[in-house]
């Protein structure tokens, strides 16, 4: 288990270093975050999300000290599903996380720090280290196999 969390964290740092030398070298100087567009800083560099993952279903809703994760299908042994928050262009915070064992519906997250209305925050999913312990900074971000990019998906308060 060990090398596969060596592994995948090797492969996500160059997945990441290929998508940020991607954006830099490509000249993009008007960027404008859209719910289907963002830029990221989970661990100090940037990474680019062109497009929400199908692993992950989040609709609008109210604001308050909890999330409703419409879906997250997944195999075993599961993930992290972590709502964080926007600012501006740039993934935020983690406000809150829960462990998801396999595929399931309706998923409550509950926050350390209740959403506020009229935002965007994302759902993002995360790799358990084995601790059963939620770091951000420890747990590697999960990586949906049918598009290659991080499995997130984004949504707005009311």
């Amino acid at each position: 288990m060990k090398n596969f969390s060596t592994n995948s964290f090797i492969a996500g740092a160059a997945f990441g270093a290929l998508l940020a030398s991607a954006w830099f070298l490509g000249g993009d100087t008007s960027f404008v975050p859209t719910q289907s567009s963002l830029v990221a800083t989970s661990t100090g560099s940037a990474a680019r999300y062109n497009q929400e993952s199908d692993v992950i279903s989040v609709s609008n809703q109210l604001s308050g000290g909890s999330v409703t994760v419409e879906s997250i299908t997944i195999p075993p042994p599961g993930v992290w599903a972590a709502v964080r928050e926007i600012n501006g262009s740039e993934l935020g915070n983690v406000l809150g996380a829960a462990r998801v064992k396999g595929p399931r519906s309706l998923v409550i997250v509950s926050l350390l720090r209740a959403t506020e209305p009229n935002r965007q925050y994302a759902v993002e999913l995360y790799r358990d280290d084995a601790d059963g312990e939620f770091d951000p900074a420890r747990n590697s971000i999960y990586v949906d196999f049918n598009t290659g990019a991080p499995a997130i998906s984004y949504f707005a308060t009311n």
